[in-house]
């Protein structure tokens, strides 16, 4: 149960360059190093092990970076949104910048399910001939092989401009499981080179969420 005594900022950031090589728990404590160095006045939380009263977005994998990540950060008294802005910048490290800051209800989503619609950028060591997608990707989940339906996620079709070694593509995380980018994006590249459309030692330069918004029709 929230606490309405508390103030919920909101937080945006990114994760980049080298620090895109992170783990979502090393991540989390390097995140929560710069609120400390900032010095807001977070909130504790109870219990026989206290710890930071903040939450996070939707964990990235390792390798995976974004422009425009999310924490929520409870502070027990006010403070601007620009003075906090400023702090975090001045805490940060340039590629795991805060990038703004504001304050939400303590009704809205959690940070982690706040955006479930979210669109990647991959850059590709060549440009391919086409960019095959394909219906079913198998992954392996507490050692146990599942068989994803594509179509399940992927919203929409993936955009690749004709020449260009960049695409674009859009997943939806359901409440009973997701695709991570990287799977699809490994098994997209398999399927293009199987039908002759990329050549055998095609890879990924860089996968990157550059977006993540609401479902259509809802509101946050």
């Amino acid at each position: 149960m929230a606490d309405p005594r508390l103030f919920r900022l909101r937080c945006v950031f990114v994760k980049q360059g080298r620090l895109a090589m992170l783990s979502h728990l090393e991540l989390c404590r390097a995140l929560e190093r710069a609120v400390r160095r900032a010095k807001l006045p977070y909130a504790v939380s109870q219990g026989f092990s206290p710890h930071m009263r903040i939450a996070f977005g939707a964990a990235l994998p390792v390798g995976v970076g974004g422009t425009h990540e999310f924490f929520d950060l409870f502070l027990e008294s006010y403070v601007s949104p620009q003075k906090c802005l400023d702090a975090l910048r001045s805490a940060s490290a340039p590629d795991l910048m805060v990038q703004s800051c504001s304050y939400v209800e303590h009704s809205a989503p959690a940070a982690s399910v706040a955006f479930p619609v979210c669109t990647y950028r991959v850059e590709l060591s060549c440009a391919p001939e086409g960019f095959v997608v394909p219906e079913e990707v198998r992954v392996v989940r507490k050692k146990k092989e599942k068989v994803l339906r594509v179509a399940d996620f992927l919203v929409g079709a993936p955009v690749f401009t004709e020449g260009s070694c960049c695409a674009e593509f859009t997943l939806e995380a359901k409440p009973e499981g997701s695709l991570r980018p990287d799977v699809f994006v490994s098994a997209c590249i398999d399927a293009t080179v199987a039908a002759g459309c990329a050549p055998a030692n095609t890879r990924v330069v860089s996968l990157t969420r550059i977006g993540q918004r609401i479902l259509a029709g809802e509101k946050l």
